[in-house]
């Protein structure tokens, strides 16, 4: 049993989404408590560098495709695609971290 002071608007408001979902505004607060995550300061220093991370692949990437519009030939094309190629195992690194982790979303 679980004690929560809403507003009878609120009330109202959670009783019409129960109805609305098919279930017991119980069931209804359940689900979005389960739904629901929280972040520890580790968890937020994780994710904060995680983004950084991704940001820095992003501003490679977008420098590599800057340089590939700017130069085109055959034998560069070679360099620019070993470096997309390293480029996506850096993504995926990052998101098997993610998922190590228990953050992914």
């Amino acid at each position: 049993m679980l004690a929560a002071r809403v507003t009878p608007a609120e009330h109202a408001a959670w009783r019409a989404k129960a109805v609305a979902a098919g279930v017991s505004p119980s069931e209804l607060l359940r689900r979005a408590m389960a739904q629901t995550r929280t972040w520890t300061a580790p968890a937020r220093a994780v994710e904060r560098e995680r983004t950084r991370q991704i940001a820095r692949i992003g501003n490679n990437l977008n420098q590599l495709a800057r340089w590939a519009n700017t130069h085109r030939s055959a034998a560069e094309a070679v360099t620019v695609l070993a470096n997309l190629v390293s480029f996506e195992r850096s993504l995926l690194a990052v998101a098997h971290t993610a998922e190590d982790s228990g953050d992914a979303p």
